[in-house]
């Protein structure tokens, strides 16, 4: 089969380009100028230069394929750059979707997010009115909704090389966040890391498996493990004993007002106030779907860290 892949270039996106072509599939890539170096196995895939904003670069990328995986997502807005939630998850969907009616493409594949919700933050209803888009085209659709994802980055980044980076490597306690003086949830908000590997194995596996079809997906690992627990874990890999401190998300938020549109500033309000939401859920539908047991987040699985 040919897939056309939509955010191939990326962290996820190379896994998937990956298992695709360990599938026996034939990647077919849209992908923008210039970032033609970050694509895996380029010489099996078939490439196309363009942007998700280009209709005509998009059904190029469709022609003679009989499937889509949509993976564009960024987790922070820059305008300047035209890098915003509402093209890359809402938009970008949209054109895709269009262009698949127009060339009858009728297997599509939706990279979202746990959590996302209509009346959420920019990034959750974006991706939501994107999968709403799918849900009401007549497709056969199926929509994945992942908790945090982890896994070896190969030069990208996994968000436990970015806490690792951003909080672990810092000769500073790492802040365990609480909602207003409830001191006693410091770090208790929870999530479901998920590994690369099994993400990808569950979107091209649900390619032609009709089970999935006009479902939506929650890929979940196999433990509910608190914001303290992941740092502690993601320390550990490195051989690190990290203190922690409790940190009112008050004093964060109001920094963040001051300095999260600056790009090297490391959190945004609205990147806050989904941490303390967690993101959990459960393995099961994942287990069934990759045949075997979700890949734990621990030591062993995070021996990687030990060289970003």
């Amino acid at each position: 089969m040919q897939v056309a892949l939509f955010g191939g270039t990326g962290f996820v996106g190379g896994y998937l380009v990956d298992e695709l072509l360990a599938g026996g599939h034939i990647p077919s890539l849209l992908v923008r100028p210039g970032s033609e170096g970050k694509v895996t196995q380029p010489e099996k895939c078939a490439i196309h230069s363009g942007t998700i904003a280009d209709q005509e670069a998009i059904e190029a990328t469709l022609q003679d394929c009989q499937a889509i995986i949509y993976n564009i997502g960024v987790i922070r807005e820059f305008p300047k750059k035209e890098t915003t939630f509402e093209l890359a998850h809402h938009e970008g969907v949209k054109k895709c979707v269009d262009a698949a009616l127009k060339l009858g493409v009728r297997r599509f594949v939706l990279m979202s997010a746990n959590g996302v919700k209509s009346d959420g933050t920019a990034y959750q209803r974006t991706k939501f009115e994107g999968e709403e888009y799918l849900r009401h085209s007549g497709l056969d659709w199926t929509i994945f909704r992942p908790s945090m994802i982890f896994g070896d980055p190969r030069g990208r980044l996994d968000f436990a090389t970015i806490l690792k980076r951003q909080i672990v490597d810092l000769p500073l306690p790492a802040p365990l966040f609480f909602p207003g003086l409830s001191i006693t949830e410091a770090g208790q908000f929870r999530f479901s890391p998920v590994h690369v590997k099994d993400v990808a194995a569950a979107f091209i596996r649900s390619l032609t498996d009709e089970t999935t079809f006009n479902r939506t997906i929650v890929l979940a690992g196999p433990e509910s493990l608190t914001w303290k627990s992941v740092i502690k874990r993601i320390a550990l890999a490195g051989d690190k004993n990290k203190w922690t401190v409790p940190v009112p998300v008050l004093l964060v938020k109001s920094i963040a007002a001051l300095f999260d549109r600056f790009e090297w500033f490391p959190i945004t309000r609205t990147q806050i106030t989904m941490l303390l939401e967690g993101n959990t859920g459960s393995p099961r539908e994942l287990s069934g779907l990759i045949e075997k047991s979700p890949t734990c987040f621990n030591r062993n699985n995070l021996t990687y860290l030990k060289t970003v």
